[in-house]
């Protein structure tokens, strides 16, 4: 029963950021008429209506963009996760990987480039926008490589960098992000709809800023390299180019005020936030009384998980017996990769959650990406509870040690074949993508005294 409260309460989550819906949610189209963005678009106006993007979202907002413009859209193409298809008819879609860019990526982005650039004062270019875009529209800067950019992300992915850092670098490395699509489409008219998966719903974040101006410079992106002592480790082109920016000697991301974004208006349709409500509201009908603790959860997977039991476990010692609360949070941890093993944030914050509750009964937690993936893994994340880890050490498994080697995926694989239980959540491709959701049940059944001893959270 568990189980299935915590999975009811992340697909009604997932339920109200579908891409589809969100789209749907934020256009009208009326007889000839678009509105979008706080603005209107006469589509009579235009000779040509262009639908470009990328992102793991991309294709439901594709469908619905087809669904309400059918034959009025001239072309489109959109680049999305491998296996993030919808069943589009005019709109193509180019498969390529993620997190790490491949040569399909480039290739899909170059076919989206000549598109735009071919759009003058009468094109319309509906742009969309979701989690994930950062790897998948890629076209490297003139004298860098797709090798570059690929060992550029890897290292950075494994020191833990935030997706802030992560993406200051990429942007700087690349012809199409931190506003330089926008420049590329001009003099086109650009409505871009972005489903957003970065805290703060920050538009020059997410997807890297193709459409918006970029605050942050070459000089920024050398400091997030020297900070994670990558000098010596990133190809001496990606090097040498990022010392070029910082003398001027190569041109900078789209700033505020450039006369290519007059023509560029950017909405954010959903993000974390109305994931958190939806989760709430089915809480509140299972009858649990639902609190939303943040909406930015950050940092080290470890340390979040941390900071989640400690509440689990305020809260569970104010229970009254016969009382249930549901603890929500949202936001995206990272790792740094010290470890061998194969994990992801979602199913690292879940097993040490589950260290740090041991022995406690009453409290259970799901931790899952929104977009049913969690780092190189077919699962979204994992579902412990206080009995997990002492289960897990009953059947020969170490959970200690599967997180010092960075091994979550490992260690919950092996615990559901010889358990029976159902910790991994595998959702496949849910075709949205608002960051991760963590979800708690806390519920206390008469004298457990012994059961409230904090375990050291």
């Amino acid at each position: 029963m568990k189980n299935r409260h915590l999975l009811d309460i992340f697909n009604a989550a997932l339920a109200a950021v579908d891409p589809y819906l969100a789209v749907t949610r934020s256009i009208t189209f009326e007889n000839t008429c678009l509105h979008a963005a706080g603005a209107a678009y006469e589509l009579d106006t235009f000779d040509r209506v262009l639908v470009v993007g990328a992102g793991k979202a991309t294709a439901r907002m594709a469908l619905a963009i087809e669904d309400a413009l059918g034959d009025r859209i001239t072309e489109g193409l959109i680049v999305v996760k491998e296996g993030h298809t919808a069943p589009l008819k005019i709109i193509t879609q180019v498969e390529a990987a993620h997190p790490i860019p491949n040569e399909a990526g480039v290739e899909g982005t170059k076919r989206i480039v000549e598109l735009v650039r071919a759009a003058n004062e009468k094109t319309l270019v509906i742009c969309l926008l979701s989690g994930g875009a950062s790897a998948l529209l890629v076209a490297p800067m003139n004298g860098l490589t797709l090798n570059d950019k690929q060992e550029v992300t890897s290292l950075l992915l494994k020191t833990g960098a935030s997706i802030e850092e992560l993406n200051a670098v990429r942007k700087h490395l690349s012809a199409v992000k931190g506003g330089r699509f926008a420049k590329a489409a001009c003099p086109a008219q650009v409505v871009t709809m972005v489903l957003s998966d970065v805290i703060g719903d920050r538009l020059d974040v997410i997807a890297s800023g193709p459409t918006t101006r970029d605050s942050t410079t070459f000089a920024d992106a050398m400091v997030v390299i020297d900070k994670y002592g990558l000098k010596e480790k990133i190809p001496i082109r990606v090097l040498s180019f990022l010392e070029r920016g910082m003398k001027d000697q190569e041109l900078e991301t789209v700033k505020s005020g450039d006369s290519c974004l007059h023509k560029t208006r950017n909405v954010i349709i959903g993000g974390i936030t109305l994931a958190l409500s939806a989760a709430k509201e089915k809480a509140r009908q299972l009858g649990f009384s639902p609190e939303v603790i943040t909406g930015e959860l950050q940092g080290e997977s470890r340390d979040a998980a941390r900071f989640l039991a400690t509440a689990a476990l305020r809260a569970h010692d104010a229970l009254r017996p016969g009382e249930r609360r549901c603890l929500l949070s949202g936001g995206e941890t990272t790792v740094t990769v010290k470890g061998p093993g194969k994990g992801g944030r979602n199913q690292e914050l879940a097993l040490a959650f589950a260290l740090k509750i041991e022995g406690l009964t009453g409290v259970s937690l799901l931790s899952a990406g929104t977009d049913g993936t969690d780092g190189p893994t077919d699962a979204a994340g994992a579902i412990v509870d206080g009995s997990t880890a002492s289960h897990a050490r009953a059947l020969g498994i170490d959970p200690v040690r599967c997180l010092d080697y960075n091994d979550s995926y490992l260690f919950f694989q092996r615990f559901d074949a010889l358990s029976g239980n159902k910790s991994h959540v595998i959702t496949g491709p849910t075709g949205t993508n608002v960051m991760d959701l963590q979800i708690m049940l806390l519920e206390k059944s008469g004298d457990s005294e012994k059961e409230l001893a904090k375990k050291g959270a």
